[in-house]
Order: C-alpha cells, then structure tokens, then sequence
C-alpha cells in the first residue's frame, strides 16, 4: 500500500488529501482543508499566500509520516516573483483584481490576436499572466514562480515551472512546448525570470529538513488543478466532454494536438497542456463563482435547501450570460443578475430560489454552447459528458446540463483534481501505467451519478435567443 499526499487549492479553500493504493482502488481521505481569503490592501485584492502556505503545511503534518510523495496544484494564472536571493517581493495579486484593465486590448492592437493566438493558443482573457506582467512591478525580480511553482519552492528550494501550468500564462509556445522568449522580447518582458519546464511524473524536490517532516519527495503533478481534474475523468473512450465545474467551469476535450485555427480564436477556445502530450481544448466559463457570491450577499443560507426550492422553481423564465465582466468582480450578484435581466428586455427572478435557478439554467446553457462550440473546432465526436470537480453534487445543475446539452452526464469524483495529482505521483513510483489505465482506476473507486437528458430541446433554443 502507498499513500500519496495531494495539495489542491481552489480559488475559495485548500485542501490536502491522503491517496491510498491498494487491491486495484484508490482511497481518498481529507486530512485538512483550510479557507483560502483573498485580501484587500491599498485598494489591491492579494492573495493571501502565506496562511495557504501555514494550511499546506499543517495538512501535510496531519497526513503523516507514512507518505510516499507530495505533490501541489492548484488554480492558473497567477504567480509571485522573487528577488535574486529567493525572496518573495509582495504576495501575489489576485486574477480578480483590476490593475490589468485595458492591458489585454493594447497588446492585442499592438501585436494582432492573430500572433497571439498562434503562438499560445490561448483565450483572451483579461488576467491572463502575461497581462498581469505588464502591469506589475518588475524591478528586482529575478524569478517568477506560478502558485504551485511558488509553494514546491518554499517546501524543497527548487525552482521550476510545471507545464499544465505554464501553459496558462500567455507566455508559453503551445507548438514547441517552450517558453515564448520571442514574444517576451516584443512586449519587453524580461525573459530572464522564467524558470526551467517540468513535466507531470517529474521530480520536483525533497522537503527542506528545517521543516522537520522527513525527506519526502516532491513530485512536480499536473499543477494546474484542471489538469489534474482531467487525468481523474473516469472515461471509457475518448469520445467524451469533460466540465471541470468549481468557481471556474471548464468545458472541453482532449486532444492530441493544439487547434490554432482562426475559428478557433474567434470562438476564443483555449488550448493547454495536459498529461502526455495532450491538449485540453477548452472554454472558460464563469462558473460556480456567481451562485457563491449569491450566497455571499444572503448571508450564507442553507444551499441544499435552497438547491430544492430551486429545482421546485417555473423554469426557462431569465437567462444571463455568465460570462458577461459584469459578473466577474466581487460584488451583489443578485443586483447585477437583475440589470443584466432588465437591460436584455428580460423580467428579473424575483425571489431567491428563482434567482438559484436563473444561475444554474443559464451555467447550463453555457456549456451548451462551449460543447457545441468544441464539437465543431476540434472534429471530435462527443457521446457523453462527464462532469468532475464540486459542481458534480449539484445534482440541479448535472440535470439541467444534461438537458440543455441533450447528452448524458456522468457526475464524479467530486476530488477530481487530488486524486489527478496523485494518481500522477503513483505514475512516476511506476504503480500505474498509462491515462487509459489511471482512469479505470477511478472508475472502478469512485461513485459515479448518471443523469439522462429529458424534456424539449427547443425550451433552450428559445432561452438562448433572449442572449
């Protein structure tokens, strides 16, 4: 029996969860989970990296002696730069922050989306790194280490860039698998503070003795949490979506090469790296994000609860489009999902539970439209979805999914991302073989719910003309 550690950070909380192989399953048990609280200073929103850094530690204290490996993901784009001795400069700034507004649209006039896209293949997004870099402080920066990056740092003193990640940034060449110097150069980014690659199932360190947990190997995971959430969908082919549903949704699939194609880029899909050389070819939507600052603004009622009076609620009445910037900042959702309503001809959902299903339906079109979007960009023939991550215990949203997309959903792991990464660590000790082979491991571990579509596909046709 082996027992891996996985870090993931989500963009509301951290967990460290303990993986056990045994007997052809995997076991997952939760040894601590700790709030992730971004703060706001000085009229900047940071993240808090030093109290995540205290919970990734007294997890992996919990976790215990008997661990194997250690590995970390967690959310894209973001990064803390160091001086020439290895200090951090200032904590990282939040995605959600405003400071790079207005960046994305200048380099794209300046340099056309076109280049862009055909060196990262990325969406436009406008926190994506390679944005937030231009409108930060580079005096002193000697290294820039991606969340995951930064924290491996901190546990074994080695320096480097998980690809899954790095190829988040903007700043990364999806054609050769390289850091985009080129690019760089253009925009007068010093190349200089980008670290060397690493790949998913390579070493990434030993922890430092002065942390007095015992000299574990670091194994450098697939350390976007996406990435790793992809290498725990339990598929069967791969004729199959995938929706990694947190406070980000992802909806894609994965492919075997990077699509650069100018439809593409005007369907803004993103390609990025995943595990073995594959493509994650994918849209974000906006996610779970606006039910939680809902949520937020009610004071926190009770959301199971609330989820039933939801489902209980007339539907197709408002839709929003989640991925509108005003959804994007913290803020009242409820008064915003309102002005959306009213300045789309729209009445507004009057009461909470309406408000619930507004969300949850309009989510669902989403991803209606970013499947079918996939679908037509890549080729690939899609017979099932499979949704992983939180959004999986929605069990209104996997129905509504299901519907709106008019496919099958298949809901699970919940901890899609912990058992990716370590599933990757247990890979590198050679206790598993190939992707096929890690997902029919989780296949035969995990509870998987299955949701039918049902009721008339035009009631969708009709709520995404309102947009």
């Amino acid at each position: 029996m082996s027992i891996y550690a996985a870090v993931d950070l989500g963009a509301s909380s951290g967990r460290v969860m303990t993986v056990e192989l045994s007997g052809g399953e995997v076991r997952l048990a939760e040894t601590h989970r700790f709030a992730n609280r971004p703060v706001r200073a000085g009229g900047t929103l940071y993240w808090d990296v030093l109290s995540l850094y205290q919970g990734v530690l007294d997890g992996l204290r919990r976790a215990g002696p008997g661990v194997s490996s250690i590995g970390l993901d967690s959310w894209a784009v973001d990064y803390g730069l160091l001086d020439g001795g290895g200090r951090l400069l200032g904590n990282p700034v939040h995605y959600r922050d405003e400071r790079a507004a207005g960046i994305m649209e200048r380099v794209v006039a300046e340099l056309g989306a076109d280049t862009l896209y055909a060196t990262s293949g990325l969406q436009f997004l406008p926190f994506n790194t390679i944005y937030q870099l231009l409108a930060d402080r580079l005096d002193g920066a000697e290294t820039l280490l991606m969340i995951p990056d930064l924290l491996t740092y901190w546990l074994t003193g080695s320096v480097g860039a998980e690809v899954t990640n790095a190829s988040t940034t903007g700043l990364y060449d999806v054609r050769t698998g390289e850091w985009a110097r080129p690019l760089m150069d253009r925009l007068g980014l010093p190349g200089r503070i980008l670290p060397p690659l690493r790949q998913p199932g390579t070493p990434a360190g030993t922890l430092r003795a002065d942390l007095d947990l015992g000299p574990i190997p670091v194994t450098a995971v697939a350390s976007h949490d996406t990435a790793s959430a992809v290498v725990a969908v339990p598929a069967a082919t791969d004729r199959f979506a995938y929706i990694s549903s947190g406070t980000w949704s992802l909806v894609g699939v994965e492919l075997p090469a990077p699509v650069l194609s100018e439809a593409g880029r005007l369907a803004n899909f993103t390609n990025e790296a995943g595990v073995d050389g594959t493509t994650r070819y994918l849209r974000n939507v906006m996610g779970l994000w606006i039910l939680q600052e809902c949520l937020r603004v009610w004071g926190g009622p009770d959301l199971p609860a609330l989820l039933a009076e939801a489902g209980q609620a007339p539907p197709y009445q408002a839709v929003i489009d989640p991925d509108d910037p005003s959804f994007l900042p913290p803020g009242d959702m409820p008064a915003r999902i309102a002005e959306f309503c009213a300045r789309t001809g729209q009445r507004p959902p009057e009461g909470r539970p309406a408000v619930v299903r507004c969300v949850l339906e309009s989510l669902a079109l989403a991803y209606r439209r970013a499947l079918r979007d996939a679908v037509r960009l890549s080729g690939r023939d899609v017979e099932v979805i499979h949704v992983v991550g939180g959004g999986a215990r929605n069990e209104l949203l996997c129905r509504l999914t299901a519907d709106a997309c008019g496919l099958p959903v298949l809901a699970g792991p919940v901890e899609a991302a912990a058992l990716g990464n370590a599933l990757i660590q247990a890979r590198a000790r050679g206790e598993v073989g190939d992707l096929a082979e890690l997902r029919a491991l989780v296949r035969r571990s995990e509870p998987i719910a299955a949701y039918e579509p049902r009721g008339d596909p035009s009631n969708w046709d009709a709520l995404e003309s309102r947009l």
